[in-house]
């Protein structure tokens, strides 16, 4: 039964040159067909995930924070009358930290917006021009302001490891970033992805990824000024004080169920993965055809299952347990993790087990996907 929603806004003001995230620059958004659709999309969701209440809500994107707060309030009211609400339930929002989307925060606060997470990313100028942004740093910092004056909750992202950063230049960034008091801190080091432009002007020689060793001393400074302020990793690149968590994406790295809509989403119910139509044109055009969505629909094997519950499970600092994954799955636990492996990593001091319980130790993290993959066997990634 999926307890978690999550709602894509696809549309941006402009194009990040590090993003890969589905998102899309439009002249003119059309509202009224974007709610109608967003609505059938809700609906038939609930008509196959079951009716348990929700305990989380995520608006992603794109940019949802330039959504209009009434349609944000229509969205959540739909999905209240559909599902219902746990008591404590965690609504996020995802936003530019602009003047233009800080002035709706009252509003999306009074729509049940109660937790917004900001993309700072940086905190002097010459690096938000060069990840570009559209804010400078004055006008982000008047946002994160506002946003802690309007919601219970406040996170917010910053990027690390650019290009010619040194560890002295994180070391204040960072230090300054803990003294804004917010419970909840995505600390990413920056990644050049596939299809990006970032990714072409590296291949043109525009500019030069930080090498890895400058990487892993920024990694490991990051880790101990959270630890040190309050806020300690919780998954490799989110950083809380204890019950500030990000409820919606622990949902994910537990593999647990949860309901996508709007262009691009994913969706995991029912052990069936679901994926809508990505660009905005060809999801609402969707809607004529089928009212809903989806473009893809495709039921999840067992091995499939189990390998991606250790893959994102092994993200968190609290790590898994073999027996129950191994009970949920229908699996032995030897099929889950090598055994042995597991055993030699732990005597290097990169793994931790308590019984069926195991993790990734501080030691390990930085070196976490090269573990994945010699933990998790084989034939149940490749499935």
């Amino acid at each position: 039964m999926a307890r978690a929603l999550y709602i894509h806004w696809p549309y941006c003001l402009a194009k990040c040159p590090y993003c890969d995230f589905n998102s899309h620059v439009r002249d003119r958004v059309d509202n009224g067909a974007m709610e109608a659709a967003m609505l059938a999309d809700m609906r038939h969701e609930h008509a196959l995930a079951g009716s348990e209440p929700l305990h989380s809500i995520f608006f992603g994107g794109g940019t949802p924070s330039l959504m209009p707060p009434a349609l944000v309030e229509r969205l959540l009211r739909e999905a209240q009358d559909l599902w219902g609400f746990a008591p404590d339930i965690e609504i996020t929002l995802e936003g530019n930290p602009s003047s233009i989307e800080a002035a709706n925060y009252a509003a999306l606060a009074s729509s049940g917006i109660n937790r917004v997470s900001l993309g700072l990313q940086a905190l002097d100028n010459e690096t938000l021009r060069f990840l570009g942004r559209l804010h400078d740093v004055s006008e982000g910092l008047r946002a994160l302001e506002v946003a802690q004056a309007k919601f219970a909750r406040v996170s917010f992202d910053l990027i690390y490891a650019r290009p010619g950063q040194t560890l002295k230049q994180w070391d204040a960034e960072l230090e300054r970033a803990l003294g804004f008091g917010t419970g909840h801190l995505s600390l990413y080091q920056l990644t050049i992805e596939p299809g990006t432009k970032f990714e072409t002007m590296v291949r043109k020689g525009d500019f030069t990824p930080l090498d890895e060793d400058a990487c892993a001393d920024m990694f490991a400074l990051t880790r101990a000024r959270t630890v040190a302020a309050g806020l300690p990793a919780y998954e490799i690149s989110n950083h809380a004080r204890p019950g500030e968590e990000s409820r919606h994406n622990l949902t994910y790295w537990r593999y647990e169920d949860y309901c996508g809509i709007g262009p691009g989403a994913h969706g995991r119910r029912a052990n069936t993965a679901t994926v809508r139509h990505r660009k905005p044109e060809n999801w609402l055009n969707a809607f004529v055809r089928a009212n809903h969505g989806i473009v893809e629909e495709r039921a999840l094997a067992v091995p499939e299952q189990a390998s991606e519950a250790m893959l994102m499970g092994l993200r968190l600092r609290e790590g898994i347990d073999l027996a129950q994954l191994a009970l949920r799955f229908g699996l032995a636990t030897t099929s889950l993790c090598h055994a042995d492996k597991a055993a030699f990593y732990a005597r290097q001091g990169l793994v931790w087990q308590h019984g069926s319980r195991m993790g990734v130790t501080e030691a390990g993290m930085p070196l976490l996907d090269g573990l994945l993959a010699e933990l998790v066997p084989e034939d149940l990634v490749a499935v």
